[in-house]
């Protein structure tokens, strides 16, 4: 019998000040060598359960802590996050928390330097985990230069540098597109599999990660037990589930599948088979946003190459690309906090940047991809009243519009104490208030589970029926499926493909959603377009 990488008897925790624990009696045992997905919704306590196998909690936190916890035969309690960093290997859910310098090879060698491990052995490391995350070529860049994608990629690199024994992940594939999002999950089973790592990984993107699991634990909520099983088990009846296994739950698909594979390999040939008729995507209205051929370089780094791109009235648009293809660049230089080097951006057929600002700002909402870029106020509720009063816009109930994100109870928190999911509904919340015209989103859904998403793709269609124009980059395949009426693909600073989500997702399997990819046929994207054509919804 193996012995234990980690276990939890009776563990509790509160945050100081917090009303309730976010975790009460946790106990779970984990053997050495398990690949560990944990699931739960935003805010349910998943990044205070791994940052107990670290000490983070509660030695950086503070709180109220009781029970026994332990890993690798240590007591993280005790110990805290230096004690157990030889063991133990952290990525945050926000990379930038654990940079500590500004060149990605010092970063990657820094845990190394700190334990004086000779010049030679840390040179071969660092070639090693660059490699091993497909980031040899950024070496030699300066961590403030890179996309938020390849800023994850390179903490994770940092944290494996060390060869921990555990490696605990805390939403790991926010950030990555989805051919990065598969390598990292192969060099992660390679080191789990052939290496014996243990691997523990909280996850949002079910789809991404739920055929590599073979532990589930699901964390409930706020003070509710975790319970632990077999990713096949848990599924059957979790809220959270990956696309197959909800539509698998719906058409009484035994055993519930969790692979597109799987999921082909049960379904009726009937089913499969192509339909005529489609989404018919609304017709559009006058174009909103405009880029011209534009061209923006980093110094050498060329970003963009001529891109042009045209944003209707009432239309969601897409852009998909790899990380550094130049999406958050593009959003940028539409909104006008970047001055193209060549081409220009129109906003209702005039100059961006011959524009006075607050006009902008006041037809055009940015949510950035690091929602504390815009979080500055004391609460959630005084950063929706200032957007209102900066607009000259009179008072609304403020509750009301909080629920519609799920946010009610938390109108006097502070928004920076809040998860990467909060707070990432918060920044929305504070643009959209100011009821813009025009919406450019990055990275909208990151940190937000299923049910948050669907609320979010829910208030987007309704932005969409009111003549909203919105531009949205996104990692996120589902969402592209959901709700988009096109989608543009970058690669290299370049417009390679551009057209309705179903033909662009046959042309690029990458960017396909597992419904898309089950059926092939370009209409079925989302589980609600399968159950409405077979009469189900």
């Amino acid at each position: 019998m193996s012995s234990l990488a980690a276990s939890f008897q009776g563990v509790h925790y509160k945050y100081p000040d917090a009303q309730q624990h976010s975790l009460a009696g946790v106990t779970l045992e984990l053997p050495e060598g398990a690949f560990v997905l944990v699931v739960g919704p935003s805010g349910s306590g998943k990044s205070t359960l791994l940052r107990v196998l670290n000490g983070l909690v509660p030695n950086f936190y503070g709180g109220v802590f009781g029970g026994v916890a332990r890993v690798c035969g240590r007591d993280p309690v005790a110990l805290g996050p230096r004690g157990m960093s030889d063991v133990v290997g952290f990525v945050f859910q926000d990379p930038e928390a654990q940079f500590v310098v500004d060149s990605v090879e010092d970063e990657l060698a820094f845990g190394m330097e700190m334990r004086a491990w000779p010049q030679a052995l840390m040179a071969t490391r660092v070639q090693e985990v660059s490699e091993l995350l497909g980031i040899t070529e950024l070496l030699g860049r300066r961590v403030s230069s890179l996309s938020g994608g390849q800023r994850q990629r390179v903490a994770i690199a940092a944290a494996l540098a060390l060869r921990p024994k555990v490696l605990v992940l805390d939403e790991p594939t926010s950030q990555l597109d989805p051919a990065a999002a598969d390598e990292l999950f192969d060099a992660l089973l390679a080191l789990n599999k052939e290496h014996g790592l243990t691997v523990i990984l909280s996850e949002h993107r079910l789809e991404r990660v739920a055929q590599y699991a073979d532990i589930v634990w699901a964390v409930r909520g706020p003070g509710q037990p975790v319970e632990a099983g077999e990713p096949r088990a848990v599924f059957r009846t979790s809220p959270l589930a990956p696309p197959v296994a909800m539509l698998g739950r719906a058409l009484g698909w035994e055993p519930v599948p969790l692979t597109v594979e799987e999921a082909r390999a049960q379904a009726r040939p009937e089913l499969l088979e192509a339909k005529k008729d489609g989404r018919r995507p609304p017709a559009p209205g006058p174009v909103r946003l405009a880029a011209l051929g534009i061209s923006y370089s980093y110094g050498e780094r060329k970003a963009l190459r001529d891109v042009s791109v045209e944003l209707h009235a009432g239309e969601i648009v897409a852009v998909q690309g790899h990380n550094g293809a130049g999406k958050t660049t593009l959003l940028k230089c539409m909104l006008g906090l970047l001055r193209p080097q060549a081409g220009h951006v129109l906003l209702d057929g005039k100059k961006v940047h011959d524009l006075p600002l607050p006009e902008v700002i006041r037809k055009v909402g940015y949510v950035p991809q690091n929602p504390n870029s815009i979080l500055f106020q004391e609460t959630v509720l005084a950063e929706l009243q200032f957007t209102r009063r900066s607009h000259g816009l009179k008072e609304i109930d403020y509750t009301a519009f909080l629920s519609r994100f799920g946010l009610a109870g938390y109108a006097e928190s502070y928004p920076r104490d809040l998860s990467q999911g909060e707070r990432q509904r918060v920044a929305l919340a504070a643009i959209l208030v100011a009821e813009p015209e025009v919406l450019l989103l990055d990275e909208p859904t990151l940190g937000l589970d299923y049910a948050q998403k669907k609320e979010l793709i829910g208030f987007l269609r309704e932005l969409r029926a009111q003549g909203v124009a919105i531009l949205m980059a996104t990692h996120d395949v589902e969402l592209v499926a959901s709700c988009a009426d096109r989608t543009i693909i970058l690669s290299q600073g370049q417009v390679v493909d551009e057209g309705p989500p179903g033909a662009v997702m046959l042309r690029h399997e990458r960017y396909a959603s597992q419904i898309a990819r089950l059926f092939g046929d370009g209409l079925r994207l989302t589980v609600e377009d399968v159950l409405e054509s077979t009469g189900r919804c």
